[in-house]
Parts: C-alpha cells; sequence; structure tokens
C-alpha cells in the first residue's frame, strides 16, 4: 500500500473515531483527496487530521470537523447549497458529491480562482464559485435548501437566514471572539427559525466586503 493510500485509510478512521458516521458523507470524503487542495509547504500533511494554512491568510479546516459540520447538515440528493467562505475549495468538493447543485462564495478572489482551477481538473460540474462578499449570501439564487458558513460571525447574519428555504438547514460557527466560538444548526420551519449548539470550534471571522488581491 502506497504512503497516500495507507494516510487516506487512517484518515477515515480519525472520522469515524470523532463521530463522523453518515455512510453518504464518509462515502463523499473518501472520493474527495485533500491532497489537491493543500499546496506548498503543508503539503505533506495533507492527510493528517488537522486544520492547515492557506492563501489569503486563510486555513483549510480540520477534515473531522469538515465532517461533522456536512453531517450536520442533513444534504439530500435534490437539494440546493450555499457555502460561504470557499478556501480551499475542500469543502465545497464533498458537497459536490452530496447536492444537486453547490454555490460557493469567498471575499478573495485568488482563493476562488485556485478553487475554480481543482474542481473543472476533477469535473465538479455542479459547483459554481464566486467571488463576493459572503455575508450577503447569494440572493440571485436564493432560496437554498442548505446553507454551510464556514467562518465565523457574532450572530447568524440575517441575509443568509432570509436565503434559507422553509425546511432548511444552516449550520455555521458563531461567536464574539476566535477563541469561544460555537457551531450551531439552524433549522427553518413554518415557526421561524430554531437553532441547537452543537461542540466548540475555532474558525477564522466572517468579514465583510472583498479581500484585497
Amino acid at each position: 500500500m502506497s504512503f497516500d493510500a495507507q494516510a487516506k485509510m487512517q484518515l477515515l478512521f480519525a472520522l469515524r473515531s470523532k463521530g463522523v458516521t453518515d455512510r453518504a458523507v464518509l462515502q463523499a470524503m473518501e472520493k474527495t483527496d485533500r491532497g489537491a487542495y493543500v499546496q506548498g509547504y503543508f503539503a505533506d500533511r495533507a492527510y493528517e487530521d488537522m486544520p492547515l494554512p492557506i492563501a489569503c491568510g486563510q486555513t483549510i479546516s480540520q477534515p473531522s470537523v469538515v465532517g461533522l459540520m456536512t453531517q450536520a447538515l442533513q444534504v439530500s440528493p435534490r437539494d440546493k447549497v450555499l457555502e460561504v467562505g470557499t478556501g480551499s475549495g475542500y469543502q465545497a468538493a464533498i458537497l459536490s458529491h452530496l447536492a444537486r447543485r453547490v454555490y460557493t462564495i469567498d471575499r478573495h478572489a485568488r482563493l476562488v480562482r485556485a478553487a475554480r482551477a481543482i474542481f473543472e481538473a476533477q469535473g465538479l460540474a455542479n459547483i459554481t464559485a464566486f467571488a463576493a462578499d459572503g455575508s450577503h449570501g447569494l440572493p440571485d439564487q436564493a432560496p437554498f435548501d442548505r446553507i454551510l458558513v464556514t467562518a465565523a460571525a457574532e450572530d447568524p447574519p440575517g441575509p443568509l437566514l432570509a436565503q434559507l428555504k422553509i425546511g432548511g438547514i444552516m449550520v455555521l460557527p458563531v461567536g464574539q471572539s476566535d477563541t469561544v466560538q460555537s457551531l450551531i444548526r439552524v433549522t427553518r420551519d413554518d415557526d421561524g427559525f430554531h437553532y441547537e449548539e452543537m461542540r466548540p470550534v475555532r474558525f477564522v471571522p466572517l468579514v465583510e466586503g472583498l479581500g484585497q488581491e
């Protein structure tokens, strides 16, 4: 067995041990080679269960946290999903194996261009990536069945809540600092929004506006 194959098997084992048990999510993560999304100095650590730095001062999230967030989102094959915070593109690629359509946005155009190139190379034709202010969502494509936010806001942003369908689910980190954040799941029904706190996490902050090139 090659080093990469062994490392990938160890990563899948780590995912299960951290609580990622949904079969469809595990299969999507097995299909998504994290090595394609980690470039340069940290490439040899792509299959470790740890966050890693990427360009523009951002990070590629810890795979077990990606798995738990994806599992909490309960994506079905007919869903249209919005991801806020494209980053490396790793999370969007996993979602692409679970959903009908994935829209992903990031404030850093450089990250969006790099992610698009990987999506194209891997034939992930159901992902559309935009450089835009993620805090405003994508009103032109709303409403969404599922919304996943990979940066922390003090509260769930109003525009994103408004773009969530009745019956929809949003998963995001919230917190007033980078040291105290909670992962929450928001469900919307006819009566309004319902909030469920899941676990402590650490994410980069959700920043308004476009990033500098």
